[in-house]
């Protein structure tokens, strides 16, 4: 499994972005953190991956190659768990992310990728 990890710090507010990300995954909620818009997230999430087989509400699977994701959400962040999922994925997944501002925490590396890093 290969995990992508998304949210949106308030304005003026950089926290550390390992911490933060312990706390998502206790599905804290953050002082700091920016709500995101879920639903419009996951209904976007639906269109991009419309050609792929939807295992359930959130869960993906590419029935035509490699691959599947999952998706859990807290309010404040969107958590993508990647299961044997291509790299060219993985970048559409980043990619439909930005769509919304939300810079990617590559939890594996750790790097969060945002305008303080690059």
């Amino acid at each position: 499994m290969y995990e992508l990890l998304f949210w949106n710090y308030e304005e003026g507010i950089y926290l550390n972005h390992h911490l933060v990300y312990e706390d998502i995954a206790e599905q804290k909620i953050i002082a700091g953190l920016e709500n995101l818009p879920v639903d419009v997230i996951m209904n976007r999430l639906n269109t991009v991956f419309s050609n792929w087989e939807k295992v359930d509400d959130n869960s993906w699977k590419n029935s035509t190659g490699k691959g599947a994701f999952h998706v859990k959400t807290t309010p404040q962040s969107i958590q993508i768990d990647c299961y044997g999922t291509e790299g060219k994925t993985m970048d559409l997944l980043v990619d439909t992310m930005a769509e919304f501002k939300c810079a990617l925490y590559d939890p594996q590396v750790p790097v969060r990728y945002d305008e303080m890093n690059e």
